[in-house]
């Protein structure tokens, strides 16, 4: 059976590497950009490919609290590691965007470029808990009163190639968060790999029309009930062994009412405040804007940047940083992304993917300082010593 014949976005088929080669051929014919993982400096990041041949291949990462390595794998899997220390937020929200420049005509200043373009990108190996993460930048970027206008543009133009986890990290806790390892929504297409005794197969699903339409190009059978059962069965062993969990549990009112809990002096203690949680999370958006004109004040220009919560100019007010501390700025960090954000957006901020842990310099795990400030809170000390009585 062909795609052609196909009537629901969610008919499963099954594609070989080859044909992924087609399917990459096709974006690239299509005026896109093809974006995706692939090793550079004994590291996996995001980077244009080619095709299948330029990601990964045979490539596992180990991760655990400020530890990153990458092994060989038995097989040729083509996405058999899971998320480096760069996230899609590079492309969608890029670390710096000139908003505008000027150039001086006689006496006044005249607007010579707006916001440039956003490419057609494709992404290849969007991970669940990616996916999360991108649903949440477009609802906090686009979904209220204020749009960020080149975010929407290149969502738009945006195509996204999900995969399923089957090996989860050391640092990863998806499935405590609800954003893995199976991708629900907000694909184009999504990817299972399968590398067995039967051999190295591809389950892919549709979630668009874009994605329908894309996928018809291809040649594609029918995926049997033995190669989606076995894939169920992978995704499911999969939850079973994540590297990390968190109870998320009263977890806003938890950090809400210990604010002042005796145990952020330890953690602040450790704190480098080096911002690279903030660098490396695929939903943190906090930005800056700097004005800049040469010399001769011909020329002037705007340009967006990232920024953190950790820096203390972030912070500044007349007279100083509301918070001077390393301990007022990972609170400020941890809190708000578990607990502000609720009020805020109407979800969490973290997906857990477990870069804040892998790349904190200290290893601080948030998983770790949660789970403290449990066995810390003045309220469930209150309860065990009323249930001691």
């Amino acid at each position: 059976m062909t795609n052609k014949a196909r009537r629901s976005l969610h008919e499963p088929a099954v594609i070989s590497t080859a044909q992924l080669a087609q399917f990459f051929a096709g974006l690239s014919e299509s005026g896109y950009r093809i974006i995706g993982p692939t090793v550079r400096d004994d590291v996996i990041i995001l980077d244009e490919i080619a095709g299948p041949t330029d990601l990964p291949v045979g490539w596992t990462d180990r991760q655990d609290a400020a530890a990153y390595h990458l092994e060989r794998m038995p097989n040729s899997a083509l996405f058999g590691y899971v998320v480096g220390p760069q996230s899609w937020k590079k492309y969608l929200y890029p670390p710096r965007l000139e908003l505008w420049q000027a150039a001086r005509n006689k006496r006044a200043f005249e607007l010579k470029q707006k916001q440039p373009e956003p490419p057609k990108l494709a992404f290849v190996g969007v991970r669940p808990c990616e996916l999360a993460a991108i649903e949440i930048l477009d609802r906090v970027l686009t979904g209220g009163e204020f749009s960020d206008e080149y975010y929407r543009r290149q969502r738009e133009n945006t195509f996204i190639i999900a995969v399923n986890c089957t090996e989860p990290g050391g640092t990863c806790f998806c499935a405590s968060m609800g954003t893995g390892p199976r991708a629900r929504h907000g694909y184009d297409i999504v990817l299972t790999e399968v590398v067995d005794d039967s051999g190295h197969r591809l389950l892919v699903d549709t979630g668009s029309e874009a994605g329908l339409s894309a996928m018809s190009k291809l040649t594609a059978e029918r995926a049997s009930n033995e190669i989606q059962s076995r894939a169920d069965e992978l995704l499911s062993r999969a939850a079973g062994r994540m590297g990390r969990s968190l109870d998320t549990a009263d977890l806003r009112e938890l950090l809400y009412r210990n604010i002042e809990n005796v145990y952020w002096d330890r953690v602040g203690k450790r704190c480098l405040t080096c911002a690279n949680c903030t660098l490396v999370c695929p939903t943190c958006f906090c930005f800056a804007t700097e004005d800049t004109t040469d010399l001769e004040a011909h020329r002037a220009r705007r340009e967006r940047r990232w920024d953190s919560c950790f820096t203390m100019d972030f912070s500044y007010i007349h007279g100083g940083s509301v918070r001077p501390s390393a301990k007022s700025r990972y609170r400020q960090w941890l809190t708000h992304k578990l607990a502000a954000w609720h009020d805020q957006f109407g979800s969490s901020g973290c997906v857990g993917c477990g870069r804040c842990i892998t790349w904190c310099p200290v290893g601080i795990d948030i998983t770790e300082e949660v789970c403290a400030i449990r066995e810390h809170d003045p309220a469930q000390a209150t309860v065990t010593e009323e249930s001691n009585i």
